[in-house]
């Protein structure tokens, strides 16, 4: 269910928000599984070539998404968790362009966890309040360049929360192609500490909801599979995108 607004008051900061949204379950990477409660933002600094969330992305969708201010956009995740605490998923378009330390600490006040999606484009230092961290670096099939400096710099933002309290960082690299595959294990070698974990990436066109290539997806993922075993890359964890196998394209699952 997608989340409505009023204005905000003048003189706070203002998020842009796409939809909120869940109980749902988180559908990949480390945290796969886990019941959580999306929060996804308007905005994006990038413009993937297979994006599926582009309603969150486009200047052209802008007028869809809800300025809110931080307790607003909590009290939403409050009544659909039924107030009981859960993991609160930040993603987006790119949720680090947003204003979201303010919720993060409103949330922990009340025992929720927070988990960010982002390709690591945007450093900010109040990546050391997250729980959960996860970097989802774009590969060459996005046609996107990735700015090495400003995923250093995200990966010691969360780092030095470790003096603090315990957060958890991960890679997340979706792979279409071979070109894909040399990224991400070029990746694994710049940050060998960080768990990586690969998804074979879908190719349906987002506007076919309904119709995913569910059998080429589970292909390429056989590859996949295939293709780190035959490396002995053991360090990878392969995954489905759980979300897509079960709702094709859909929003707000």
């Amino acid at each position: 269910m997608t989340q409505t607004a009023q204005n905000i008051s003048v003189g706070t900061k203002t998020i842009q928000v796409s939809e909120i949204f869940g109980p749902t379950i988180q559908g990949e990477g480390a945290l796969i599984g886990k019941p959580t409660v999306f929060v996804r933002t308007g905005g994006c600094d990038y413009r993937c070539s297979w994006c599926d969330s582009l309603y969150a992305v486009l200047p052209e969708h802008k007028a869809e998404w809800h300025a809110m201010d931080t307790r607003q956009i909590f009290a939403e995740v409050e009544r659909l968790s039924g107030h009981a605490p859960l993991l609160v998923t930040l993603s987006g378009g790119n949720p680090a362009i947003q204003p979201l330390e303010g919720l993060i600490d409103l949330g922990h006040e009340h025992g929720y966890t927070f988990a960010i999606e982002t390709q690591g484009s945007v450093a900010q230092p109040w990546f050391a309040k997250l729980d959960y961290l996860t970097l989802s670096p774009k590969p060459p099939s996005s046609k996107q360049v990735t700015r090495w400096e400003r995923l250093d710099r995200s990966i010691l933002y969360a780092t030095n929360a470790r003096h603090t309290h315990e957060i958890q960082i991960n890679l997340k690299i979706v792979i279409f192609d071979e070109d894909d595959y040399a990224y991400a294990r070029y990746v694994a070698e710049r940050y060998p500490a960080i768990p990586m974990y690969l998804q074979a990436g879908n190719h349906t066109p987002p506007q076919q909801a309904e119709e995913i290539d569910v059998s080429g997806i589970l292909q390429r993922m056989d590859w996949l599979i295939q293709r780190t075993i035959a490396d002995r890359w053991y360090g990878a964890t392969v995954l489905p995108q759980l979300h897509t196998l079960l709702w094709g394209n859909k929003r707000g699952v």
